[in-house]
């Protein structure tokens, strides 16, 4: 992306990450775990192009009122809010969809990061396998994530601070195992959830459409952690198990920080501090932070990463109860709600086309 599409100079949106991995090959090519060869087979069958899939003629009309509707903004509600004419919640709007997208497209770049380290360091070739896949599926994220922001929104935000502290944390790590639990767990987790709000809620069909067809693909990853991450944690002794622990507690404070959207009312100059406050107090945003967490909690429990400490910051978060959710029936419908979508865009292509042969009979 060009600077002149970034909220702040782009000089002030990058940084480097010290990583110490220690390179594995692997000689045996033995046939390795049935299921997760079998995700490695769904992968390469799922693979689709950003360029065919996705209706880029669509327009998005940054000025409808229906962009974002009212009740999802952040500091709807506020004093703060009730102070803005028309013009101006139309602007901060704009600038809550910039914002959403920018953070997806700076956790996809992440994520792509991940996968290519998990490809260079995890132990088994079945795990490289399926790793090497998800790298072409988060570039085609980053890659869809960045035309909606330069061709629809125009302008885009850095990432958030609690996002780069735990890309720093998961990156800099040099162990294989807090890879798969800092990214395939914590972040696409979070993200995972993030996007079916998106999904689910936005009345903007691009959006739609370009989310589903993510969620799509980022199930099958979150799928990949939990298989290799719980038979590895079922070896590891109790100090090890702690340590890992204790890393998603910390964790999931940070992503629970993560859609304050600070940046937004820094650059509107919407007294941040009273911004903040507002959204921290707010039943709405508390019950939205607490889905976020829908994935994450029953996946942590699914590998064994249920421990006390986790658990007493799962209360805290009053999140707790999610660990019972049913994550096969969840990914299910991630996988239908993206397909029901194609069915819809193929049924309006015949639909046009029927429309058009009818036309030119009837010249």
């Amino acid at each position: 992306m060009s600077d002149r599409i970034y909220t702040l100079p782009i000089e002030q949106t990058k940084w480097k990450v010290p990583s110490g991995n220690t390179t594995v090959f692997t000689w045996d090519y033995d046939e390795g775990s049935d299921r997760l060869l079998s995700l490695y087979e769904k992968g390469k069958a799922k693979q689709w192009n950003a360029s065919d899939r996705i209706d880029w003629s669509i327009e998005v009309d940054l000025d409808s009122p229906d962009l974002v509707p009212d009740e999802y903004v952040p500091i709807f509600g506020s004093r703060l809010w009730d102070r803005l004419g028309t013009e101006d919640r139309q602007r901060v709007k704009q600038h809550v969809t910039s914002w959403q997208f920018s953070q997806f497209l700076h956790g996809e770049q992440g994520a792509l990061i991940c996968a290519s380290k998990i490809v260079q360091t995890v132990p088994d070739l079945d795990a490289k396998f399926y790793a090497a896949t998800q790298v072409v599926d988060e570039a085609r994220h980053v890659e869809v994530f960045s035309r909606y922001l330069r061709e629809k929104v125009g302008f885009a935000y850095p990432i958030n601070r609690s996002l780069q502290a735990l890309l720093d944390d998961t990156i800099q790590d040099s162990r294989w195992d807090l890879t798969y639990l800092g990214m395939q767990v914590l972040i696409e987790g979070l993200a995972l959830a993030g996007f079916g709000v998106t999904r689910d809620q936005t009345r903007e069909p691009l959006a739609r459409a370009l989310n589903a067809y993510v969620m799509q693909d980022e199930a099958r990853h979150v799928a990949f952690g939990r298989l290799a991450l719980r038979e590895y944690y079922k070896e590891l002794t109790s100090a090890e198990l702690a340590d890992r622990e204790e890393f998603c507690v910390e964790a999931c404070y940070l992503l629970r920080d993560r859609f304050l959207g600070e940046e937004i009312w820094e650059h509107l100059d919407l007294a941040p501090a009273e911004a903040v406050a507002h959204i921290n107090g707010s039943e709405a945003f508390q019950l939205f932070r607490s889905l976020l967490f829908t994935r994450i909690v029953p996946t942590l429990k699914d590998i064994g990463m249920m421990g006390p400490k986790v658990q007493r910051a799962f209360a805290e978060m009053d999140v707790l109860g999610y660990q019972d959710i049913d994550l096969e029936a969840v990914m299910a419908y991630d996988e239908e709600a993206a397909d029901a979508i194609d069915a819809q865009r193929i049924a309006q292509v015949k639909t046009t086309i029927d429309v058009g042969a009818g036309a030119g009979a009837d010249a």
